[in-house]
């Protein structure tokens, strides 16, 4: 257990360090868009390995709490990067400059849905990745945590037929 939690932590600092380590400064175009597509993607195959190593894990549950632990701040970091890339490269984007802390922050407002109202979304682009983040907080609360605790029910179940 203590394993999980120091690699979980430690890969969570990881990210936040390239996060509050990257300038983010250059212009946010497509290419911008579509690379935050391929983390995505990324993150979908993540989810997807992580879900067949809980299957065959001996401790599941510990894997399943380990892959949420893992999938949730990468989600959340690539949302930020975007924002505070489009923030910098296009000033008034939103209602206030962004700095990496201020873009984590309406990351985390967005996604726990509290949305304060002290950061808003002005241009158009600002919005639609808004939006984007909105549906993908939705398809992540829904199919990938739903698809994580069929992987863990299934482990636990593996584990209590005898399966190693």
């Amino acid at each position: 257990m203590l394993r999980t939690v120091l690699r979980t932590t430690l890969t969570t600092l990881c990210l936040l360090a390239a996060y509050f380590a990257t300038p983010l400064t250059r212009a946010f175009t497509v290419v911008t868009a579509v690379v935050l597509g391929c983390v995505l993607a990324a993150l979908g195959a993540l989810v997807w390995w992580q879900a067949r190593a809980i299957v065959r894990s001996p401790a599941p549950r510990l894997r399943t709490v380990e892959a949420l632990a893992t999938s949730v701040p990468l989600f959340l970091v690539a949302f930020a990067a975007g924002y505070c890339s489009m923030e910098n490269s296009a000033p008034g984007a939103f209602s206030e400059p962004l700095t990496h802390v201020d873009a984590l922050y309406f990351t985390m407002t967005v996604f726990s849905s509290v949305g304060f109202g002290d950061i808003v979304p002005r241009s158009q682009p600002a919005r639609i990745l808004t939006t984007v983040q909105m549906f993908g907080d939705l398809v992540f609360l829904g199919l990938v945590v739903k698809v994580l605790i069929d992987a863990m029910r299934r482990g636990v179940e593996h584990r209590g037929h005898g399966g190693g």
